[in-house]
């Protein structure tokens, strides 16, 4: 079982507490623990911590590249490590991933309910700061069309069953 520890800077943390607002506080929390949660993922992947030489030893630090990632509380950036190599992905987001995957299905159960395109612009600025564009709608419903399809031409299978039942009484009149 891999067990995973963060370590946390507690000043920088309680310094982003007092000066920010609630979603600020958010921002910055979820960015030292994403960034820390890669830096573990890629020392496993090295199989050796910074400066550590060892005969297990699978690749080597490249730096770092930014990330914008577009979560339910807005754009956050941040720091991805990278291997000399260039095998190492993380776990944190998928390759290639812009926004938050609950962002993406809340956007497309908005147009599923019929929302417009606009509408689902607006509510996502609203919710999270951030615009996205038509196209992005768009191409996500797109990507519902074969699944739709799918489940229209499934093969039903009808089992009709009809039982008619008389009942009949009979009253005595005095």
């Amino acid at each position: 079982m891999t067990q995973i520890q963060f370590t946390l800077d507690f000043e920088k943390l309680k310094e982003e507490v007092m000066n920010a607002e609630l979603t600020d506080v958010l921002k910055s929390a979820i960015v030292l623990m994403m960034n820390q949660f890669m830096e573990m993922e890629r020392n496993e992947y090295i199989k050796a911590s910074a400066y550590e030489r060892n005969s297990e030893r699978q690749d080597y630090r490249n730096g770092y590249y930014e990330r914008d990632l577009t979560l339910r509380i807005g754009r956050v950036t941040l720091r991805v490590p990278r291997t000399r190599n260039g095998g190492f992905d993380t776990l944190a987001f998928e390759k290639y991933q812009r926004s938050e995957r609950a962002l993406l299905l809340s956007m497309l159960e908005m147009f599923v309910n019929g929302v417009s395109t606009r509408k689902v612009n607006n509510i996502v600025h609203q919710l999270c700061g951030e615009n996205v564009s038509k196209s992005l709608v768009s191409s996500l419903t797109e990507s519902l069309e074969p699944k739709v399809k799918a489940w229209a031409e499934r093969p039903l299978n009808v089992f009709v069953l009809s039982i008619y039942l008389y009942r009949c009484d009979i009253y005595k009149s005095p």
